[in-house]
């Protein structure tokens, strides 16, 4: 919008300047991730396997006269130890209500380590395939089991950890990514316009919902984080764990136009209030959420650029196209957010 005005840091090789000099996880190798196990009580037998974790790095380590385990190495600067430690604490409160997560197992009475510079924490392994959202009983299981998990975050808030909201998820992101010289120069003026109108939208929708619960939440409720066996669903990943509104772990599970995930928000409600009341307002938030994860989302890869992972894995990134789309983006989304919200059907 005109008026408004940015510092534009100069990138001089074409790509987003990081706030760090350093690349994450530089000496992060085979012999210290053995190394980091074998320091906690574990024999290690060599058995190492990478699995799929951008953020962090997730290794499946294999252990002598046991089963395998599975060793997570938090980003440095990512979260405090305090952060860390609240999130523990969230799941093994879940644990102990008997709730299908993957909480980190206590050594020593830890659960968060340090091995040669890297902070990290060792979970059983938990097999599963990815759920189909799109099945009527098992949307109206997913409601049942998020309403549990509601339940236990909402007998006590974080400290610590972060909230979800617009300055976190939506100013913040806006003014790093335009600090950050990666949006293409000839595309940066429209994107800037656009999303400070996108803003505009999520403001106007959190007055109509007006004040609404917080809660500690799973926070990153998708299909990857959640492994299905014939005993149900079991959640993993516990690393995007914030203060915000149920309505946050629930919309990621629906897809489709507005017919379709009202459809299956009927379900996903339907075993929700089982177990605990959701609040109608907060279904004008739902868009708001979407836009504000878009835009955060942009901003993550920026942020993440000096790690070595991110360039090979999304090389689209700093791409014209890429902005271009994200333009688009959120221009549709300015549009339905001023749309009726969703209705359960």
């Amino acid at each position: 919008m005109p008026g408004r005005h940015y510092n534009r840091r100069p990138n001089t090789r074409g790509i987003a300047m990081t706030h760090s000099d350093t690349i994450p996880f530089a000496g992060l190798n085979p012999d210290c991730i053995l190394d980091a196990l074998e320091s906690v009580g574990y024999r290690c037998n060599g058995g190492l396997m990478a699995l799929n974790s951008y953020e962090n790095r997730v290794w499946q380590i294999g252990v002598v006269d046991g089963a395998p385990v599975i060793a997570k190495f938090y980003r440095p600067g990512r979260w405090t130890d305090a952060q860390i430690a609240e999130e523990h604490a969230f799941t093994a409160a879940m644990a102990a209500d008997e709730l299908p997560v993957v909480a980190p197992m206590a050594i020593g009475g830890k659960t968060l380590f340090n091995h040669g510079g890297f902070r990290f924490s060792v979970f059983p392994r938990q097999g599963g395939r990815a759920p189909e959202f799109c099945e009527p009983s098992i949307l109206e299981w997913m409601g049942r089991l998020m309403a549990r998990i509601h339940r236990v975050g909402a007998r006590e808030a974080f400290v610590v950890r972060e909230t979800l909201n617009i300055q976190r998820f939506g100013i913040d992101s806006r003014d790093w990514l335009l600090g950050s010289g990666i949006i293409p120069i000839e595309l940066e003026p429209v994107w800037a316009g656009v999303a400070d109108q996108a803003l505009d939208g999520v403001r106007e929708c959190y007055e109509r919902a007006g004040q609404v619960q917080q809660l500690r939440l799973h926070g990153d409720c998708h299909a990857g984080n959640v492994l299905w066996t014939q005993d149900g669903p079991h959640f993993v990943d516990f690393d995007d764990a914030r203060m915000g509104p149920a309505i946050q772990d629930l919309w990621m599970l629906l897809s489709g136009d507005a017919d379709e995930m009202g459809q299956q928000f009927g379900h996903v409600l339907a075993g929700y209030e089982m177990f605990r009341e959701f609040d109608d307002r907060e279904l004008q938030l739902v868009e708001a959420l979407r836009t504000l994860r878009l835009m955060h989302h942009s901003a993550w890869l920026a942020r993440r650029w000096n790690d070595p992972a991110f360039p090979a894995a999304f090389p689209w990134f700093a791409t014209n196209r890429y902005w271009e789309e994200r333009i688009l983006e959120l221009r549709e989304q300015i549009a339905i957010m001023h749309e009726p919200p969703l209705v359960p059907r």
